[in-house]
């Protein structure tokens, strides 16, 4: 689930019906409504910061890519038009651009657009794969998870540039910001088959 800037409306994936889309929670009402009325799987909403958009992504034959639809609801808008996985998409405050991952190379890396879909450009150089991205509050930053042997919580610019790693455990994932771009809260999972994951915080 992610609450709307607007703090108005919840937006999630249910599997109500047994066909997993995109719905929208209207706090004020309580009621909730299909916003992608699509047979394909559709997952993975954000809003944007102006509370107008959702992106999401959608898996259409077998090729997954980024789209974004009216949080008053529409038709989507198809953002990526690349073979294999485009997902994770995430907002920079202002909602002029776009930061998602991609396997197109090969390994999924980080990628940054135009709000509108438009040129998109690569910014993760480094080895193993980078996942889950999120544009930091302040713009200055995005906060992603890399995955070469362990699964660290790393940063980067916009640009690709100053890129580090703020932990170093057997499975770091999900970075999430707080308001101020200071702290970022992720899961780490213990080691073996007991699968138990604890929420934990990181300072810049």
């Amino acid at each position: 689930p992610r609450l709307s800037p607007d703090q108005r409306s919840i937006v999630y994936m249910s599997y109500l019906g047994d066909r997993p889309s995109i719905y929208v929670y209207d706090i004020g009402t309580g009621r909730q409504r299909l916003l992608v009325a699509d047979t394909n799987l559709n997952f993975a909403p954000r809003v944007s910061p102006d509370s107008r958009w959702v992106l999401f992504s959608m898996a259409v034959a077998g090729n997954t890519d980024i789209y974004r639809v009216p949080l008053s609801g529409g038709t989507p808008q198809r953002l990526t038009d690349a073979p294999g996985i485009d997902t994770g998409g995430s907002y920079s405050p202002d909602g002029g651009r776009i930061v998602f991952e991609s396997d197109r190379s090969g390994k999924q890396q980080l990628y940054v657009m135009n709000a509108d879909g438009t040129q998109q450009q690569r910014i993760s150089f480094g080895g193993g794969s980078y996942a889950t991205p999120v544009w930091s509050p302040r713009g200055d930053l995005i906060a992603y998870t890399h995955v070469q042997g362990n699964f660290r919580i790393g940063v980067m610019s916009p640009v690709g540039a100053g890129e580090r790693n703020l932990t170093d455990d057997w499975q770091d994932e999900g970075p999430s910001w707080s308001p101020n771009g200071r702290v970022l809260m992720f899961f780490r999972s213990t080691q073996g088959g007991s699968g138990v994951a604890d929420l934990w915080s990181v300072d810049l």
